[in-house]
């Protein structure tokens, strides 16, 4: 699975505001919404469920980044979002760090596997010091996108 197959371009924010887990969380969603990925109504409830997630532990990963996610009813695909913070947030994660990167999924309960792929193809590109550290850099959703494509490419080391 390559990121092409579920972030939505629309939706990136390399300017992420939020200053906190639930308002990173929130802003996300919202980005979703406002590209047409989830409906306006469903967006409470998405937000409930992924914050409910992060209460059995934090999806912070370490190394700055987060990957909130969440399973729900109302998406019929596989659907996501990047956001980076440039100053970073504290979003309890395993080493302590705040986060600057954040990789939001959202997919229906009846795709375990899309799911599982997503987070897969998430992480093993992660493990890329330098493709984070270019995306730590972006300042624009396009120098996002243009990672995104690179890494699905295989232009990075993963």
């Amino acid at each position: 699975m390559k990121f092409a197959d579920f972030i939505n371009v629309d939706s990136i924010r390399a300017e992420l505001h939020a200053a906190d887990k639930e308002s990173v969380i929130r802003e996300m969603v919202g980005a979703l919404a406002e590209a047409g990925q989830v409906q306006e109504g469903d967006l409470e409830s998405i937000i409930k469920a992924i914050m409910k997630r992060e209460e059995l532990g934090s999806t912070g990963i370490g190394r700055g980044v987060a990957v909130p996610h969440t399973k729900h009813p109302s998406v019929d695909r596989l659907v996501g979002t990047v956001a980076v913070s440039a100053s970073g947030v504290e979003f309890n994660s395993l080493d302590g760090e705040r986060v600057q990167l954040f990789f939001l999924l959202v997919s229906p309960p009846d795709r375990p596997g899309d799911h599982l792929r997503a987070l897969e193809n998430i992480s093993r590109q992660l493990r890329d010091g330098m493709f984070c550290k270019f995306l730590k850099q972006a300042k624009t959703a396009d120098e996002v996108r243009q990672l995104l494509d690179e890494a699905d490419s295989n232009q990075f080391g993963s």
